[in-house]
């Protein structure tokens, strides 16, 4: 009787690892990814990760959520709570390293030892991959955020050069304005104030740029060096029309492409848009990095990545797995940079080919030659450095700015500091 009591265990046991295998075997990769590419040229870039998951076998779901990042943490942070996380977020730097530190991540050494990540992936982004040593997200790609944009057309007439520092861009916008056109094409947005003030800042005293923008050193903020960063930026108001208000980035990048405007200050998901909307490089527009007064090669980068979250539903875990192995692959990367203006993160991904535009292997050349100069630097506007408490503090005063002449460029500094101040 003990015996076949014996018998009836095992087979039991037997009969449940069986079950699990199968589940396990049979498991449906799926995902549901929360990002912020809710439209134009980023939607569609988007669109085509969705596209090679699902014909890899997975169930494409998403969650898109338009506007700023905070929008989206918040999100994050909700589900989170919850207890309902998601199985992938699109996060930049400092996001990847707080939530890895709640031990909410998922690891994936092994996949990464598998398909040899180390070796592959741009040394820049191991440190944000791996905040501590271990693989939580996959990169999709490398942004530049510094280009100059120029009309061709505007820079022919009054031949004028594009500029290479900032008296040069300075001389060149007071001609472009004496001739009765607009210098500088802009939109509202904070961000893209943000954005134009990265380049500033960065152009005229890079190591400034790293104490108050990668560092958040408030001394730094009130320093001589911003003051003169934001008497940059007040000069740049003034080349700028009046029509900014309610306008979006793509109608201010149209301007520069249609020769409405001289120049355009933003990052390389211009070139996609550029390219959807029919715009032809070399003829409607140029691309260069914005001035430096330090000579040399200049690099802000930006970098878009997917951070996976614990699960314990073997679909959402296996679908981690597929969708890490096809943001990783040289297929993807390919295919989404081409798409989305900017770089793979793959440096075995060949640019002569596959659809890269000129601008795009320009950028890839250039980060090679700005890591061997030591002039790279992350992204603060683009959330890639700073906390987002502290982007967010910086990024109201910056805008403020820009839209009230009476704040002083003195004022605008220390209100910076009293801004990141208050947030610690």
């Amino acid at each position: 009787m003990e015996k076949t009591r014996q018998n009836l265990r095992t087979a039991a046991i037997a009969a449940l690892a069986f079950s699990t295998s199968a589940v396990a075997l049979h498991a449906q990769p799926k995902t549901n990814m929360m990002h912020q590419w809710a439209q134009g040229s980023e939607a569609a870039a988007i669109a085509k990760l969705g596209e090679m998951f699902e014909a890899a076998g997975g169930k494409w779901e998403q969650t898109a959520i338009s506007g700023h990042t905070s929008n989206t943490l918040a999100k994050l942070r909700s589900d989170v709570v919850a207890g309902n996380a998601p199985a992938a977020v699109q996060l930049k730097g400092p996001e990847i390293i707080e939530w890895n530190q709640t031990g909410q991540t998922a690891n994936l050494d092994d996949l990464a030892t598998a398909e040899g990540w180390d070796a592959v992936v741009a040394p820049e982004l191991l440190s944000v991959m791996k905040p501590t040593g271990h693989w939580v997200a996959a990169p999709m790609n490398i942004h530049r955020v510094n280009w100059l944009y120029s009309s061709k057309k505007i820079l022919g007439d009054l031949g004028i050069s594009v500029p290479k520092t900032w008296d040069e861009f300075n001389a060149a916008c007071d001609k472009i304005a004496a001739a009765g056109k607009i210098c500088i094409a802009h939109g509202a947005a904070d961000w893209a104030d943000t954005t134009t003030f990265d380049s500033v800042v960065y152009g005229l005293d890079i190591d400034l740029y790293r104490k108050a923008f990668q560092e958040a050193d408030t001394e730094a903020m009130r320093s001589q060096g911003m003051i003169d960063a934001f008497a940059q930026l007040r000069k740049m108001v003034g080349y700028m029309d009046a029509g900014i208000n309610g306008r979006s980035w793509e109608q201010a990048m149209a301007m520069t492409m249609d020769g409405d405007a001289a120049f355009f200050l933003m990052g390389d998901w211009t070139v996609a848009s550029a390219n959807l909307a029919g715009y032809k490089e070399d003829v409607d527009y140029l691309c260069s990095q914005t001035p430096v007064n330090w000579g040399g090669t200049g690099y802000i980068l930006n970098a878009d990545s997917v951070v996976f979250f614990k699960q314990k539903d073997p679909d959402y875990i296996e679908g981690q797995q597929l969708l890490a192995k096809t943001i990783m692959s040289p297929e993807f990367q390919v295919t989404f940079n081409v798409a989305k203006g900017s770089i793979p993160s793959r440096t075995d991904v060949d640019l002569s080919t596959g659809g890269f535009t000129q601008c795009q292997q320009k950028s890839q050349s250039d980060l090679k030659a700005s890591v061997a100069e030591g002039t790279l630097v992350r992204s603060m506007a683009h959330n890639m450095t700073v906390l987002q408490k502290y982007r967010g503090a910086m990024m109201e005063v910056i805008t403020e700015f820009v839209a009230d002449s009476s704040i002083t460029p003195e004022q605008a500094a220390n209100q910076l500091a009293d801004a990141v101040e208050a947030q610690k």
